[in-house]
């Protein structure tokens, strides 16, 4: 097969990136040369790639600055709504490609680094991603900030500059191997440090009843110190920003001891407060309550809220004077979205601002609280739901714990007048529950302190009205909406996959990048022999360019005719990776079985980090790497099937191998999956989903009808049944030989030859307390992979069903859900409307 086209050739070829206009190129060879000048200090004359990559990024900078500050000044003219997106996590990735994309200086950056004698991709290679965040919460914020740029709303991204972000996986000896992620090590060309923003935060101390009114005293303060970095909307001159706050001690910190002669241990002591920015909690969808993480939680609320207190009261751009006193308009001005319960303290926080420091009566304050708030829950899973132990919360936040007193005091006074005398009502929808600990539950305090409450699939809205919160939807049917997630096509199509976003505009214009409901237009040309052609030959230039990836990193050759089956998502039981491996071993026995036959070859990878202390999803990747080494060197086999762990599973990796995929596994449990947004990435993308009915799945088979997908399994009302009746994993043992088959291999040692008991747990969770229900699905799950691998086999069709996919994906653009977020919760109107770019008049 002919080699595949660089990317450096391909952008030759392609339109959507803009065109490379000769001034713009010399601009920026000489600006890179300015940039690369200043960067080699005087006793370095050679340059390394490293500062290549520093003089490229600190250029395309250039064109980003005079766009933001022109932003934030058209903000103060303007005076618009503005919203808050508070998160803890925000799962960036790399920031050059996609200001370049953004921009629409790709092709001029492509022409001038070529034109220096530097190759632009080896340069993309260098950075970092900023890992921020765990998985699909994260990275959503990300998707977010993009729309929220590119559909002119006022927004600002509000999270911790964490030092170090989700760890580093190592597969050592079949393990996952855990390092740390030192992503600022060589410096961070996108941020810029806002010292004059520095704002203190007040943790421990007591509180006092004055004459005066209620007082926080003896508290130690940390300094919460901001830095800031652009997010650049989609050719519109609109650059928002995410503003990162990290933690520093005050130059007073304990110094007081220097008199006693303990002024080292006083300056070792110094980074007690900084450690509450220090690591990124790699849990996804696991709560642990531990006091550091409730520090980092209030550390970026108190921090934040004083800066959006003081934007509301500042007006002019760059002025300092307060124009507004009076806070009782800060609904009408001010929008803050609480990505799920992590940032849930700003309810009590923003109610001490208003009671205790602008001293308003509690009924104002509260009504100015709930109108301002509004909260997005993200999973239904018992173990992730936040609960923190009130002495922990006392001990920490002594002023916050009385404010959540009082608002349930108010709250459970409610729920009597509504419901007199039904107590287990009271007990179910209280903010503290009962028990050998007391506890509070942020979830209840986020809803009782929000306008608005949002599940992130139309399912997952459903079960959460249905089940989770009842008690809460009976009483406050108007707070309970749906807002199904989406992802940025910026990223995820037109950055990642510029065949395909080339083949595309091709046939519908380019338009479709800012509107993506314009795919449909794609379906005109469902059986038009050149689209279907196009269509199939850039997935195999991707999937050669991925194989090549994979053997210079992980030494497998592989058949990149083979169907490329992959299933990448944070390692969790409910997310099934099990599932997938039964799957391996059951068409592994079945080549064995018949060697002779024509099956269709595939390469199954799966990818994905499990949580440091995640005993189960250890042991999954254990096996994943197991059945690898026993099924990769199997000379019967040989490439017709091949399994690969892929490691250390990220943006950067997932923007290579989901334009390579032919089939996206989402087989998570119907009912425990909220929404998912790797689904749609792959969606779009061209690849076919064999799934179940869960989370986004539901909708995309609604979009592309159900008949282009391959659905499989158990129904949330079936699950339901089955907890009722009870699972018995047994039975299905004992009465599906080739599940009993692959069962005996794993629990009879012949994935660990030399352990044969590696896997008991895995198996005895399997057979004895798996809340997943794994056996249930097996046999449909299996028969589901049998209709992939026939439809295969015929590659005309299968490429009807991937543009038929295609197609219908603009429902999960993340500008359609961000759109639905600006007017059903926000009160604010998207615009498509350009800013004057710097060097226009205004």
């Amino acid at each position: 097969m002919a080699k595949p086209l660089t990317d450096q050739e391909k952008r030759k070829q392609i339109s959507v990136r803009g065109l490379a206009g000769v001034e713009n190129v010399t601009d920026i060879k000489s600006n890179f040369n300015r940039h690369l000048h200043f960067t080699l200090v005087k006793d370095r004359n050679v340059a390394t790639k490293r500062d290549y990559y520093f003089a490229l990024a600190n250029t395309v900078r250039d064109h980003l600055v005079g766009r933001w500050i022109r932003t934030q000044q058209h903000y103060y003219e303007k005076d618009p709504k503005r919203v808050y997106y508070l998160s803890l996590e925000f799962y960036m990735g790399r920031t050059l490609q996609n200001t370049m994309v953004n921009l629409a200086l790709e092709n001029a950056c492509d022409e001038a680094t070529y034109q220096l004698g530097l190759d632009m991709e080896e340069l993309q290679d260098i950075e970092e991603d900023a890992g921020l965040g765990n998985g699909g919460l994260g990275r959503l914020a990300a998707c977010f900030l993009d729309s929220m740029a590119s559909l002119g709303l006022a927004a600002y991204g509000y999270g911790i500059r964490y030092e170090f972000g989700i760890f580093n996986q190592k597969i050592v000896d079949g393990w996952q191997v855990e390092e740390a992620d030192d992503w600022l090590r060589y410096g961070n060309p996108w941020e810029k440090a806002r010292p004059e923003y520095m704002r203190p935060v007040q943790y421990y101390g007591r509180v006092e009843h004055t004459a005066e009114g209620v007082k926080w005293v003896d508290t130690q303060v940390v300094l919460a110190l901001p830095y800031d970095t652009p997010v650049p909307g989609y050719r519109n001159n609109v650059v928002n920003t995410m503003r990162l706050w990290s933690a520093k001690a005050p130059c007073d910190f304990n110094l007081k001891d220097f008199n006693v002669g303990g002024y080292i241990q006083a300056v070792l002591d110094r980074n007690l407060a900084e450690n509450i920015s220090r690591v990124l909690y790699p849990n996804d969808n696991f709560f642990e309550g531990k006091e550091l993480r409730l520090k980092q939680e209030y550390f970026v609320v108190a921090a934040t809220l004083q800066d959006i207190v003081r934007r509301f009261k500042s007006s002019k751009f760059g002025s300092t004077d307060f124009v507004r006193v009076d806070l009782t308009t800060l609904p009408d001005k001010v929008a803050i979205q609480l990505n799920d319960t992590h940032p849930a303290l700003a309810i009590p926080e923003l109610m001490r601002i208003l009671l205790d420091l602008e001293k308003l009566p509690w009924e104002k304050a509260w009504d100015i609280v709930v109108r301002t708030c509004a909260y997005t829950n993200h999973t239904v899973l018992p173990e992730a739901l936040e609960r923190w132990p009130i002495d922990l919360f006392q001990n920490l936040l002594p002023r916050h714990l009385d404010l959540v007193y009082e608002i349930n005091r108010r709250h459970l006074e409610r729920v009597a007048k509504l419901y007199p005398g039904d107590d287990g009502r009271q007990q179910r929808m209280s903010l503290i529950e009962e028990g050998d600990t007391k506890k509070i539950n942020m979830a209840h305090l986020c809803i009782v302190g929000s306008h608005a409450v949002n599940g992130v699939a139309r399912i997952h809205s459903e079960i959460i009205k249905d089940t989770v919160f009842k008690d809460f939807y009976e009483m406050d049917p108007e707070k309970f909406q749906n807002k199904t997630n989406g992802i940025t096509p910026r990223r995820w199509l037109v950055m990642s996959n510029p065949g395909l976003a080339e083949v595309i505009a091709e046939r519908i214009g380019d338009d479709y990048i800012r509107d993506l409901d314009q795919l449909k237009n794609l379906l005109a040309f469902v059986d038009d022999d050149s689209l279907i052609r196009d269509i199939a030959k850039v997935k195999q230039e991707n999937k050669m360019k991925f194989s090549v990836h994979l053997e210079e990193h992980y030494k497998v050759k592989i058949n990149p005719e083979s169907m490329f089956d992959v299933q990448v998502k944070r390692i969790h039981e409910y997310k099934r990776q099990l599932l997938n491996c039964l799957h391996i071993i059951t068409f592994y026995n079945r080549i064995k079985k018949q060697p002779n036959k024509a099956w269709t070859p595939r390469t199954i990878m799966i990818g994905g980090k499990a949580a440091p202390g995640y005993h189960t999803a250890k042991m999954i990747i254990r096996l994943i790497t197991a059945i690898g080494d026993v099924v990769n060197h199997d000379a019967v086999v040989g490439d017709r099937l091949k399994v690969i762990f892929l490691e250390n599973y990220k943006v950067t990796l997932a923007e290579k191998i989901i334009p390579a995929s032919d089939l996206s596994e989402q087989i998570s449990t119907a009912g425990t999956e909220a929404s998912g947004t790797g689904n749609m990435k792959f969606m779009l993308n061209g690849a076919l989903t064999i799934g179940t009915m869960d989370g986004a799945n539901v909708e995309m088979a609604e979009e592309a009808g159900e008949e282009n997908l391959f659905i499989f399994g158990m129904r949330v009302p079936d699950v339901e049944a089955m907890d009722k009746k009870g699972y018995d994993a047994k039975s299905y043992y004992d009465r599906i030989p080739e599940l009993k088959q692959a069962m005996d291999q794993i629990s009879g040692g012949l994935f660990s030859p030399g352990q044969p008991d590696l896997f008991k747990d895995i198996v005895n969770m399997l057979m004895n307390h798996d809340r997943f229900k794994v056996f249930a699905d097996y046999e449909e799950y299996i028969k589901c992979q049998e209709k992939v691998s026939a439809l295969y086999k015929d590659p005309k069709e299968w490429t009807k069903m991937v543009i038929r996919n295609i197609g219908s994906c603009g429902k999960f653009s993340s500008d359609r859900t961000i759109s639905q977020y600006a007017r059903e919760i926000w009160g604010m109107e998207p615009s498509l409307e350009k800013i004057p770019a710097p060097d226009d008049p205004r």
